[in-house]
């Protein structure tokens, strides 16, 4: 079932916190762990608390901090688009969102609120939020000031909008509906809609959308002369008092908000007798403009009243005043419990809830983007924080991964290198790094040197290594680092930032070694694509490698891609799918592939097979319609690294996708290798999925627990 659920509208003023409130209500009848989340709110904190947050954690009581209940203001947000750092704010907001998330058993996201300049930001940004929280969604249309052909065309255009980025939308709100249009809209809208989207056509409820005298009184900044008491008075007109009285009484409406210079005492009292009078309707409240008041007899005169009608005085001209008061939209605010329980009779009249809420327990994602597996692995890391060694101290990307693996305290960091130059370099970077939460240590003057050199020797003499050349080795930071990692000293190592991949492994073969059983080392990488992500094996590593290497390749790949959380369906890679190829090298897929399913018939495999009949639902049903592979592969298997390296390269540069590896597999211990171009986001990565290795280092791949969604 889905825990969480993400109310977004299409535009402005859509009505959307009336659902959001309801909903809220509606959860809190089942659960009383209920949590609220808004990525986005409009105004600083310092200046003014986003009212509709907290409206919602006073009304309902959650038990939720202001400042744990947001991740960005609007100009924050804005800013991280303008500075290209879009993934950094999205990985901000699922963490921060994930951490509240973990203390409830439901949570609900409320979009932005398209509220000044560029709104087609926050459209974009509520789509991204949805999909990399992997969460469904309702969808809010305003239906104000629209013919019913402009809404039902909005509201399949939103609808499609989110189908296309793969967000499972549980419901579509057609909200602030005129009365006469509900019926047709319901009607041709129920007709275009999937049959699984809850349709909900809420009519326009004035007691909702007109402001109060208090939402008033804060938009003009009036200062409040008489009627405190009745702020929470409706306004549903106003009217401009500039006519003679007779004329003005005329035009005197319910609720309505009567705005006249101050110096007009007699259409101030003329409102105040009309209000007391069986003959006139309400009103709820005078303006009085330009700074005026009224002389003092008049303010004795009103002093001596009984008044229950709001009077306030503002600095802005009368027309000035009555241009904002049009322009105001209505807010429900924490004060206002009348118009919080209107919200929640309004969502229980017109909203299914018994279908959404069934909709709520049967929705399961598939969908797996880039921010939510690095979230995911990320989490993994921190439940059993280990140590990796990063012998390349002295390389500046390391050392802003460090800070990074520090700040989120992912792992405990050991650096190789002289403590004066990594000083140094942090200082030179500039980087957040408390020195005394890291270990840096000079291999050559280390305390651990001698009996590093001595086991070395004591493991490598049959191979003809000397005492002295064990000594000489110790001194290169990859043979000091995995001598770490073998002795327990760190729990895995991350080097090849400034080596090559050979100088990385070689020591890791030589004394590390294989697991039992295990013939090779190979790799995976990690490929987050934009709603999946894949395994793709061996990249890196094997050349060419034999039939039976081949077969061991997909097999731990797979038990990787399983202890990884991704479902193994594998496809052993060809140029021809099937019995269609013949020759060399697709018979040895073919082999290999036969060798898997002998020795792991509880894996889904295939091979021989395309690439795009792997990956394609329509390929692959026409190549291979009873594969239960293709089409859905998740474990990609090239025939050699020519293949494989061009091909994850090729993929990643054409689509965008997030390529997390090599992760080396076979080792007795985790040892992986960077690329000399990695970026600092590679070498995080990297670190985290070792860590996460050495976690499950002792555990045999049948019983390693996916990670959690």
């Amino acid at each position: 079932m889905a825990k969480t659920i993400f109310v977004a509208s299409a535009g402005p003023c859509s009505g959307k916190s009336v659902i959001t409130i309801g909903l809220v209500n509606m959860l809190l009848c089942k659960t009383q762990r209920v949590g609220y989340f808004k990525p986005v709110i409009n105004t600083s904190p310092a200046e003014k608390n986003d009212v509709h947050i907290q409206t919602i954690l006073e009304h309902f009581k959650l038990p939720i901090k202001f400042e744990d209940a947001y991740a960005f203001t609007r100009q924050e947000a804005m800013q991280y688009l303008e500075s290209e750092n879009q993934g950094q704010m999205i990985d901000t907001i699922i963490s921060k969102f994930k951490r509240l998330e973990e203390q409830y058993d439901f949570t609900v996201l409320e979009g932005s609120d398209y509220i000044g300049d560029g709104t087609a930001f926050e459209f974009d940004l509520n789509l991204l939020i949805a999909k990399n929280l992997g969460c469904p969604a309702i969808l809010v249309v305003s239906g104000e000031d629209k013919t019913s052909a402009q809404i039902i065309n909005e509201c399949l255009s939103f609808l499609h909008n989110f189908e296309e980025h793969d967000v499972q939308v549980l419901g579509l709100i057609a909200n602030k509906v005129q009365a006469d249009q509900v019926e047709i809209i319901q009607a041709l809208l129920a007709g275009q809609l999937p049959a699984d989207t809850i349709l909900s056509v809420i009519p326009t409820d004035i007691s909702l959308k007109n402001p109060t005298i208090k939402d008033i009184a804060e938009a003009l900044g009036g200062k409040m002369l008489f009627g405190e008491d009745y702020m929470a008075n409706q306004v549903d007109n106003f009217v401009t008092g500039a006519m003679m009285l007779p004329n003005f009484l005329n035009h005197i409406k319910d609720n309505v908000l009567i705005v006249t210079p101050g110096d007009r005492g007699d259409i101030i009292l003329g409102s105040l007798q009309a209000n007391l009078s069986s003959s006139y309707p309400k009103v709820a409240g005078i303006v009085l403009t330009a700074g005026t008041q009224p002389e003092e007899p008049i303010m004795r005169l009103i002093e001596g009243l009984n008044n229950v009608v709001p009077i306030m005085s503002v600095n802005s001209g009368t027309f000035h005043s009555t241009t904002q008061i049009g322009a105001l939209k209505a807010r429900i605010t924490p004060d206002n419990s009348k118009k919080i329980l209107l919200a929640i009779d309004t969502f229980n009249k017109f909203v299914n809830a018994p279908a959404l809420d069934a909709s709520i327990l049967t929705y399961q994602s598939n969908s797996m983007t880039s921010h939510m597996f690095q979230y995911q692995l990320l989490t993994w890391a921190k439940r059993q924080i280990k140590t990796i060694v990063l012998p390349e101290g002295n390389d500046d990307r390391i050392l802003k991964a460090a800070a990074r693996l520090i700040d989120q305290q992912a792992a405990n960091i050991v650096l190789l290198g002289k403590t004066s130059e990594v000083a140094d370099a942090v200082k030179r970077l500039g980087l957040k790094l408390d020195l005394s939460k890291i270990k840096i240590i000079d291999p050559a003057t280390s305390e651990l040197f001698d009996s590093y050199a001595q086991t070395l020797f004591e493991l490598r003499k049959a191979k003809g290594v000397t005492l002295e050349t064990a000594r000489d080795l110790m001194t290169d930071v990859s043979y000091f680092g995995t001598m770490m990692v073998y002795k327990g000293d760190a729990d895995g190592m991350v080097s090849g930032a400034a080596h090559t991949t050979q100088h990385t492994i070689r020591p890791a073969m030589q004394f590390i070694k294989t697991k039992p059983g295990t013939a090779i080392v190979s790799s995976v990488f990690f490929m987050c694509l934009e709603d999946r992500v894949c395994v793709f094996g061996d990249c890196a590593v094997n050349p060419n490698p034999t039939a039976e290497e081949l077969a061991e390749i997909a097999i731990l790949s797979a038990d990787t891609s399983k202890s990884f959380g991704i479902e193994p369906r594998v496809a052993m890679l060809s140029y021809s799918s099937g019995t269609s190829g013949v020759g060399e090298d697709v018979d040895k897929v073919r082999n290999a592939t036969n060798i898997v399913k002998a020795k792991r018939p509880d894996l889904k495999v295939e091979g021989p097979i395309q690439y795009d009949a792997a990956v394609d639902p329509t390929v692959g049903k026409q190549k291979m319609p009873l594969s239960t592979v293709a089409g859905q592969a998740s474990v990609l298997i090239f025939p050699d690294l020519n293949t494989g390296n061009n091909t994850y390269k090729a993929v990643q540069r054409e689509t965008g996708a997030l390529a997390i590896g090599p992760m080396l597999q076979g080792l007795n211990k985790p040892v992986n290798d960077l690329s000399r171009g990695c970026t600092v986001d590679d070498i995080f990565n990297t670190v985290i999925i070792t860590a996460i290795q050495s976690q499950q280092a002792n555990q045999p791949a049948s019983t390693l627990a996916p990670l959690a969604s």
